[in-house]
C-alpha cells in the first residue's frame, strides 16, 4: 500500500499537501533568499557552487537543465560555460523564486529559457540534455526517487547529473553545527527575512535528507551507472555526480 504521508521538516504531513507547504516557504523567502544564503553560510555557498562549475565536464555548446534553479546562480554559471552556442534552462516549481531568478538574470544581461517545472514530472524529451543540475532543491522534493529517475530520463548517454545539497557533517563538528542551524538560523531568518518558521523548516529538512551514501545508492537505483561524491566543508554539503552510460 502506498505511503500517504511524508515529512515536512520534522512534521508528518499528507503527501498531497507537502508541495503546497514548500511553495509557501519559498514564496515567503524569495525576496531575501540571496541575502540569507550569504549570511547563514558565511558566503560559503558561493565557493560550493564554484567548485561545481570547476569540476564539471560541461563544455561549449552543451544543453543544461537547472532544476530548482531559484535565483539563478547555477543557471548563470553554466550559461557562461556553454557559451552562445549552448542552452541552459532555468526552472523551478516555485513561481516566486523563478521570477526573482529571471529578473536577476535579465538584469545581468542573460537571456535564457525558463519555465515552471516539477522535477518529478519533467516536461522535456528523453535524452535531451548533456547535463542536469539541482542545487539545494532535492531535499524539498516529495518523491526524490521519482525525481532522480526523471533526471536520468532526460539525460543523453554520457550525460551527467550534479546534485549539490546539504548532507551529513563529520561527527566532530555535529554538535556545534546542530546548535547553529537549529537555534541560530531561525533567529537570523526572523531578523533578516522576518520569517523564522521557514528557516526552521529549512534546518529540519537538512536533517531529514538522505546522507551521502544513501543518496549515492538512490542515484544508482535511478539508473546512474557511476556515482561519486565530494564532501565540502566537512560534509556540511556534498556534491554528487551521476553518470549515464554511453
Amino acid at each position: 500500500m502506498e505511503n500517504k504521508t511524508t515529512h515536512f521538516g520534522f512534521k508528518t504531513v499528507d503527501v498531497d499537501k507537502k508541495s503546497d507547504l514548500v511553495e509557501n516557504v519559498f514564496r515567503s523567502v524569495s525576496n531575501k533568499y540571496d541575502i540569507m544564503n550569504d549570511v547563514m553560510s558565511f558566503g560559503l555557498h558561493r565557493i560550493w557552487k564554484k567548485f561545481t562549475f570547476f569540476t564539471s565536464e560541461v563544455k561549449k555548446g552543451d544543453k543544461v537543465l537547472d532544476i530548482a534553479g531559484g535565483t539563478g546562480d547555477m543557471t548563470l554559471g553554466f550559461k557562461k560555460l556553454v557559451g552562445d552556442t549552448g542552452e541552459v534552462w532555468h526552472t523551478d516549481i516555485n513561481l516566486s523564486m523563478l521570477k526573482t531568478g529571471r529578473d536577476r538574470l535579465i538584469n545581468k544581461g542573460v537571456i535564457t529559457p525558463w519555465c515552471i517545472c516539477d522535477a518529478e514530472h519533467l516536461p522535456f524529451n528523453d535524452k535531451y540534455f548533456d547535463c542536469v543540475t539541482v542545487s539545494f532543491g532535492l531535499r524539498n522534493m516529495t518523491h526524490k526517487d521519482d525525481a532522480l529517475k526523471e533526471m536520468y530520463r532526460v539525460l543523453k548517454p554520457g550525460g551527467v547529473l550534479y546534485v549539490l545539497e546539504f548532507s551529513k557533517i563529520h561527527e566532530p563538528f555535529a554538535k556545534i553545527y546542530d546548535m547553529y542551524s537549529m537555534h541560530v538560523l531561525p533567529v537570523l531568518g526572523k531578523v533578516i527575512a522576518n520569517d523564522s518558521e521557514s528557516y526552521k523548516y529549512l534546518a529540519e529538512s537538512i536533517r531529514m535528507h538522505p546522507d551521502q551514501e544513501t543518496l549515492k545508492n538512490m542515484m544508482h537505483v535511478a539508473g546512474f551507472e557511476i556515482v561519486e561524491y565530494h564532501n565540502l566543508t566537512f560534509g556540511v554539503v556534498a556534491l554528487h555526480k551521476g553518470y549515464v552510460k554511453l
